[in-house]
């Protein structure tokens, strides 16, 4: 019998917290791409780091902001899309489980999780749970969270992964009962996931949070910043350290940096290298850099020209100078990746698919194949998306020499996600971290995905992804999820150059934080853990 996680295989990668400045500027990279120069790979290593316990500090007001804001951000973890909803969501609810630092799912409002078989799970809720109403948390309330992902009027981003959801039954006021279309051993780790956080039965307005997580909310104003205060009823004894928690959205970087060091904040996420460099120089604050499956991803439609070329494709992957990125834009923050978006310390990732090199005789050769060579095309970029600009610029620069005339038009952050992100022939994409290869792919890369970026859709992939779900031998999973890769690097349309370490700032006087490989700033959760030093 599965009894909870044991049987469930997930990724344990170690988090860092260091790394040495590599000297190299943006201009040098430049001249080296002019002169042809190639640098070779050189990963610069990530230590384990620890923390000297403290005693922690009741109380307190902390100040922090994500770099998401636009009027779209949402209450509603069905349609929870970016990190700064991620975050907001998870002060206010709780999932039947959550991840811990290693990545491996917990007990939360499930007090256990019992399967034999992968198909039928049965969940018993935890005791003594209340939300923020006063009202407590029965199996109903279960039952509504999770269904309401499968009605196509709820519009959720998880309504393929809650597809598997045959039955969803109450079995007393305590006890859940998951019946599911096919074996998957992923379903803790999978409940664990913002989508699938408890909401009350019949739960429709949105304008506030009515859950059972660490804060009460407040004030939510979308775009601008959301504000929670302590739950004093919250269901772990001692948590959480402070009395509020306001959570801004600032979408531009040096504006968020600058409030960090003025002081107004106490916490920030998405550091670029250079904000890092500044922090560190000045000793009043620290960094969470964390070690993850997060990707920017140069996305070129597969349903449109001149992504619909096969050989256009290859041109443009064989272009990527991926260890210069890693050098030089992202300051050795992150780890080469191969096109696929599985890192390379996952125990799913597949070593045999040769590392594509940069190579402009091979890109000229599959450009002249197309018969592209001279076509002019167009990279849509942003800010905030880590190394986009850059990533388009240095694109820009390679495609002259191999006989491509590439122009980049720099958008703004707010609305690029709506207007332009997987609308784009050819644009960029920020992909967060996911706790299991099959909610990756099912989400991104399956055929009927609701984010699959580059329209690619390939039915052995499909049935990959569906069989892999309950296939128990881990060497049978492993060389399932192996093909899916090989079949992603092979044809899929979505150029990963790098996976990128997470990058957190915070005040000295922020204390209880850690980074975590699950996302940012501690998997989205710092609020539960953190506390401010007298």
């Amino acid at each position: 019998m599965t009894k909870f996680v044991k049987d469930v295989n997930l990724v344990k990668p170690s988090m860092t917290n260091t790394i040495t400045d590599v000297a190299i500027t943006r201009r040098g990279m430049m001249k080296l791409l002019s002169a042809g120069v190639i640098m070779g790979t050189g990963l610069i290593g990530f230590p384990d780091f620890g923390y000297a316990a403290e005693t922690p500090v009741k109380g307190g007001r902390l100040r922090a902001a994500m770099a998401n804001a636009s009027a779209s951000d949402t209450l509603d973890p069905a349609k929870g899309s970016n990190s700064g909803d991620y975050t907001r969501q998870f002060m206010f609810y709780n999932g039947l489980t959550e991840l811990d630092k290693n990545l491996v799912a917990q007990p939360a409002l499930a007090e256990s999780i019992d399967s034999s078989d992968g198909v039928i799970w049965q969940l018993k809720l935890r005791p003594g749970v209340t939300f923020h109403d006063g009202k407590a948390l029965t199996a109903q309330d279960v039952v509504y969270s999770l269904s309401r992902h499968k009605d196509p009027a709820v519009a959720s981003t998880a309504i393929t992964l809650a597809e598997q959801f045959k039955q969803i039954t109450a079995a007393g006021a305590g006890e859940v009962m998951i019946e599911l279309t096919q074996p998957n051993f992923d379903l803790p780790a999978l409940l664990a996931t913002s989508p699938f956080l408890i909401l009350q039965d019949g739960a429709r307005d949105f304008s506030k949070a009515n859950g059972t997580g660490p804060f009460i909310c407040k004030e939510f104003s979308p775009g601008t910043r959301s504000v929670g205060i302590r739950n004093a009823n919250y269901w772990k004894p001692g948590l959480p350290h402070l009395d509020e928690v306001e959570l801004m959205g600032i979408t531009d970087q040096p504006a968020r940096v600058n409030a960090l060091m003025s002081g107004d904040l106490h916490m920030i996420s998405t550091l670029g290298a250079g904000d890092v460099k500044r922090l560190r120089a000045n000793g009043q604050f620290g960094i969470l850099e964390s070690r993850s499956g997060m990707y920017s991803n140069l996305i070129i439609r597969a349903d449109r020209a001149p992504g619909n070329n096969a050989d256009f494709v290859l041109a443009m992957k064989y272009m990527q100078p991926r260890e210069i990125i890693l050098k030089t834009v992202m300051q050795g923050f992150g780890a080469i990746a191969n096109d696929t978006p599985v890192p390379p310390w996952h125990p799913m990732f597949n070593k045999d698919l040769p590392q594509r090199p940069y190579d402009l005789d091979k890109a000229r050769f599959h450009l002249k194949k197309a018969g592209m060579t001279g076509i002019k095309a167009e990279i849509i970029t942003t800010p905030n998306i880590e190394g986009a600009v850059e990533g388009g610029q240095l694109m820009q620069q390679i495609g002259k020499s191999v006989g491509m005339d590439l122009q980049v038009r720099r958008v703004p952050y707010d609305g690029y996600w709506s207007t332009h992100w997987m609308k784009d022939p050819l644009g960029y994409g920020s992909i967060n971290p996911r706790p299991t290869l099959d909610m990756l792919f099912s989400q991104f890369y399956r055929s009927d995905a609701p984010w699959n970026e580059s329209g690619w859709k390939n039915p052995q992939f499909d049935r990959l992804v569906t069989a892999a779900r309950g296939e128990r031998d881990q060497a049978k999973r492993k060389q399932m999820y192996g093909d899916m890769q090989t079949l992603i690097y092979d044809s899929c349309s979505t150029l990963i150059p790098l996976f990128i370490s997470s990058m957190d700032g915070y005040s000295n006087k922020v204390k209880g934080v850690e980074a975590w490989p699950s996302g940012m700033m501690m998997g989205y959760r710092f609020h539960e853990f953190a506390w401010l030093s007298a």
